[in-house]
């Protein structure tokens, strides 16, 4: 496939995204660039690595700013927290040219990845009139 005709592809996902889907496209940006990362630090290929650094960086400072404080609450909060600590270990992975801190980035947005991934099919549910995603407690009492 050729370059331009792949970037026309996700401008047009990402201009026909839903609210929703944008922050999972986001998350998939944001992993695909520290895979990158990984993978030109592997290359020993510094420039390749500071712009796949830098654009994941740029990608998880979106996500910060996407989160609406007024209902997010204590998750929200938690969320600004969890972002900024990827930010720092990847700018340290950058500074001091190892993988390791890339490598937890990774984990950790894979974790949130997954976890909106869920919220996202539980909410689709929900508005769907597919089954509800409350949790019933089930008793053991006979």
């Amino acid at each position: 496939m050729r370059p331009y005709a792949n970037t026309s592809y996700q401008e047009a996902e990402i201009l026909s995204a839903e609210p929703l889907q944008l922050v999972q496209l986001l998350y998939r940006g944001a992993l695909d660039e520290i895979v990158r990362a990984r993978g030109c630090l592997a290359m020993r290929d510094i420039a390749g690595r500071s712009r796949a650094v830098n654009k994941a960086i740029r990608i998880v400072a979106e996500l910060a700013l996407s989160l609406n404080h007024e209902q997010g609450g204590e998750i929200s909060r938690s969320l600004v927290e969890l972002y900024d600590y990827t930010q720092r270990l990847l700018i340290d992975a950058n500074c001091r040219q190892v993988d390791g801190p890339l490598a937890e980035a990774q984990k950790l947005m894979t974790t949130l990845q997954e976890a909106w991934e869920h919220y996202r099919t539980a909410t689709h549910r929900s508005a769907g009139g597919q089954q509800d995603c409350e949790y019933t407690p089930i008793s053991c009492a006979g």
